[in-house]
């Protein structure tokens, strides 16, 4: 270790026995270690103040890249099994500790308590599910006189940039990739959630050696720190499109490795044939969970015109009927938007809205300038009614809880609409003819397209965006080789 990484160690200390989920360190090569400077976050659902975290320092950088080196040598020598065996020791501590996390989760991101529940039952599926994959050596050719094979090596150090929306669940779906193939991890959360993203990298220390998981909080200045270090040899990064473009420019500077998963602008496409009181509430389940915070979420919804009123009107009952309070109270379904950046980004749609004198057929209501009036950063769920194409709301991400609906009269219309944005996360198509379903989807630039569904996500499915949503993919065998050297190893069976 550097002379400065030592320094910034000056305090360390090791992990307690058990998780004290009132008090939170970075962790650095194994130690719970303080910082001279702190903040705090806000509960979104009632703007109250959270406790102190660390504001990382570029010595706490260093010193975490130094560990990080000197763990990936032992690391990645370490059988796959034996490291898929602590992933599986690491994902059933975490469910022992689920009702902890969620009532964590719910006080510093705002979803309902059954919603952050959800969120560690996923986060343990996706830990599990990448711990029973193995990564074999392939022989591609072999004849009497040589062999070629394809090897998989790790990268070295990862640097797991981690959004507000979903930290625990995209956490992990980073982490256990990055660990399994034998690579040591920095996990970055938001400094808008960093809370739980801190005791699960705490939790972790049970079960990998020093140095293998470590985690940094800090403020804006973290990220562009952690992209230049040239220490990591790859940067996985979940956000909005725009700061993907920044972790891009930065990870050139050293040809670091990345993988971004970007926005998405996801269109449902509502076929004639559907079965309205079944489909419209799922349409907006899935368009108002988390708020609409969601990457994947429905963000623009084309409806036929035959049933378009009928299908719009039900829609909007539904939407009506969903419950927009405090996560912590029972039978909420909305909690608050995250954060005041947030709250008034999307508040700036509604104001377009207004101006423009666009329709709309549920909620409405403007949020106040000042959250303080209303306790907390709550919109209301809201539907438009057939905006203009080129109108704000049909054409950028709000990542809140405001939605067009659009009318759609030829397969070849919807389909150019629907394709005619520089997003390509998700999308859906709705019918009850799957040949003509099947024949939409597969015109559908998105890395994820689904019938008769939105929002399911099988982690041995590549998880990626087409277009500005993303470089690279996540989640499968094909995710665990974005964590990987592809090595060609040709044999010569004599000299």
């Amino acid at each position: 270790m550097s002379p400065t990484a030592v320094h910034s160690m000056k305090g360390a200390k090791d992990p307690p026995s058990k998780l004290d989920f009132t008090t939170f360190h970075n962790v650095i090569n194994g130690k719970l270690v303080p910082t001279k400077k702190t903040r705090h976050g806000i509960n979104p659902a009632t703007l109250e103040a959270l406790p102190e975290v660390p504001v990382s320092t570029p010595e706490d950088v260093d010193a975490a890249m130094d560990a990080g080196k000197a763990a990936f040598k032992l690391w990645r020598n370490t059988p796959w099994n034996e490291r898929s065996k602590a992933v599986n020791a690491f994902a059933e501590a975490l469910l022992e500790h689920k009702a902890e996390f969620a009532k964590l989760l719910t006080k510093e991101q705002g979803k309902p308590i059954p919603m952050a529940e959800n969120e560690v039952d996923t986060a343990y599926t996706f830990l599990t599910t990448f711990a029973s994959l193995q990564l074999q050596e392939e022989v591609m050719a072999e004849d009497d006189k040589k062999q070629t094979i394809v090897r998989y090596t790790p990268l070295g150090i990862v640097v797991g940039i981690v959004p507000w929306n979903f930290p625990i669940m995209l956490a992990c779906g980073k982490l256990a990739p990055a660990l399994l193939t034998g690579n040591s991890i920095v996990i970055k959360p938001s400094p808008f959630t960093p809370y739980c993203d801190m005791k699960l990298v705490e939790l972790g220390q049970r079960f990998f050696p020093a140095g293998v998981l470590q985690i940094l909080s800090g403020d804006d200045e973290l990220g562009p720190w952690l992209t230049a270090h040239p220490a990591p040899a790859k940067i996985s990064f979940t956000g909005s499109s725009a700061t993907g473009k920044k972790v891009m420019e930065s990870a050139a500077k050293t040809l670091k490795r990345v993988t971004l998963e970007l926005g998405g602008k996801d269109p449902a496409i509502i076929c004639s044939d559907v079965d309205i009181a079944s489909v419209a509430p799922q349409i907006a389940t899935m368009a108002f969970l988390n708020s609409g915070q969601v990457c994947l979420a429905i963000k623009r919804i084309y409806v036929h015109a035959a049933i378009y009123d009928e299908f719009r009107d039900a829609v909007a009952a539904h939407t009506r009927k969903l419950v927009l309070g405090n996560g912590e109270a029972a039978g909420v379904f909305m909690g608050p938007v995250q954060n005041k950046m947030q709250y008034e980004k999307v508040s700036e749609f509604f104001s377009d809205v207004e101006a423009r004198k666009m329709k709309i057929v549920a909620g409405g209501e403007a949020p106040p300038a000042d959250p303080a009036k209303q306790g907390g950063y709550y919109i209301k769920p809201t539907i438009i009614d057939a905006p203009p194409d080129n109108s704000r709301i049909a054409m950028e991400e709000p990542f809140g809880p405001i939605v067009p609906m659009m009318k759609w009269d030829s397969e070849e219309d919807v389909i150019a609409r629907a394709n005619d944005t520089q997003m390509g996360l998700g999308a859906s198509v709705w019918s009850k003819d799957l040949d003509q379903a099947a024949r939409i989807a597969r015109q559908l630039e998105a890395g994820s397209v689904w019938v008769n569904t939105h929002l399911e996500v099988d982690p041995m499915a590549p998880f990626g965006g087409h277009k500005e949503s993303g470089v690279g993919f996540e989640f499968g065998l094909g995710g665990l080789k974005q964590f990987c050297n592809t090595q060609a190893l040709y044999m010569k069976k004599k000299a």
